[in-house]
C-alpha cells in the first residue's frame, strides 16, 4: 500500500508522542524508586501531585495515540484516497481533452493536418511573416482521376492511394511546412520562407514522386498522378484569397492537361 507524505509524517508524529509516552513511563518508574527515608506531609503531598501529574500526561499520550490511529489516520487516508482519484481523473480528462482537440485537427485517414487546422495555421502564418516581411507560398494538389480509382478499384483501394500519396508529401516536404488534406483527393502545403522558383522546383518533385508511386492493394496495381496549382503571397491578401489564387492556378492545370504545374 502506497503511503502519503502527510500519513507518513502523521505516524512519525504518533512515534513521537510514544516516545515521549516511554519517556513518562520512565520518569514515574524512577520517582516510585527514589523515595527513600520519611517525608514531610508537604513533600508526600508534593510528591503524590507529581506522580498524578505524570501518570495524567501517560494517559493523554495514550489517549492521544489512540485517538490518532483510530479517528485521524483514517481521515487522513481517505482523504489523501479522494485526492488522488481526483487528481487521475483530471489527468484522464486532460488527456481526453488533448486527444479530441488532435482528432479534431487530423484527418483520420492519412494522420495528416486537416482543413481545419490548415485555415487556422495559414492565417497565423500570414500575419507572422507580414511582421516580418518574408515571402510564404501555398501549393494546392488535386489527384487526378481519382474518382475513377473508387469508381473501379472500390474505395479501400482509394483510401490506400490517399496514404501513400499522403506519405510522399511528407517525405519531399521540411518539418515546418503545413502540409493537410483539404478533402476528398485535395491536398495542401504551405511552405514558409519560399520564394516561387523553389516553389515551383518543390512542386515539381512532389508531382514527378507521385507519379512514381506504384500502389498495390490485393491484386490491384496502378499508378495516379497529381496536379499543382501554385501561389506565392503577395504580402497583402487575406488567407482566403491567397488560397483562392492558388486553387485557381490548380483548375488551369487540370485544363492544360493534368500531371502538371501551374503558377
Amino acid at each position: 500500500m502506497r503511503i502519503h507524505k502527510s500519513e507518513a509524517a502523521f505516524i512519525v508524529f504518533q512515534l513521537l508522542l510514544l516516545g515521549a509516552g516511554a519517556v513518562t513511563a520512565w520518569a514515574i518508574n524512577v520517582l516510585d524508586n527514589h523515595i527513600t527515608g520519611p517525608l514531610t506531609a508537604v513533600q508526600l503531598a508534593d510528591e503524590a501531585m507529581l506522580q498524578r501529574l505524570l501518570y495524567a500526561t501517560a494517559a493523554l499520550i495514550g489517549a492521544s495515540v489512540i485517538f490518532g490511529f483510530l479517528v485521524i489516520f483514517p481521515i487522513l487516508h481517505r482523504q489523501n484516497r479522494e485526492q488522488g482519484k481526483l487528481r487521475e481523473m483530471t489527468r484522464n480528462l486532460s488527456q481526453r481533452s488533448e486527444n479530441l482537440e488532435h482528432a479534431a485537427l487530423t484527418d483520420g485517414l492519412t494522420g495528416m493536418q486537416n482543413r481545419r487546422y490548415f485555415d487556422e495555421a495559414l492565417r497565423e502564418y500570414l500575419e507572422e511573416f507580414r511582421r516580418i516581411d518574408k515571402p510564404i507560398g501555398l501549393m494546392v494538389l488535386d489527384l487526378d482521376h481519382f474518382k475513377s480509382v473508387n469508381d473501379t478499384h472500390g474505395h479501400d483501394v482509394g483510401d490506400e492511394v490517399l496514404r501513400r500519396v499522403a506519405n510522399c508529401l511528407k517525405e519531399f516536404t521540411r518539418y515546418h511546412d503545413i502540409v493537410a488534406r483539404l478533402g476528398g483527393e485535395e491536398f495542401a502545403v504551405v511552405a514558409p520562407n519560399m520564394e516561387q522558383a523553389s516553389l515551383v522546383k518543390l512542386a515539381d518533385r512532389i508531382r514527378r514522386a507521385v507519379a512514381a508511386l506504384t500502389i498495390e492493394s490485393g491484386n490491384v496495381r496502378l499508378k495516379v498522378t497529381t496536379s499543382v496549382g501554385l501561389a506565392i503571397w503577395d504580402r497583402k491578401e487575406t488567407s482566403e484569397s491567397f488560397y483562392k489564387r492558388a486553387d485557381k492556378a490548380l483548375y488551369q492545370a487540370k485544363r492544360e492537361g493534368r500531371n502538371r504545374v501551374c503558377a
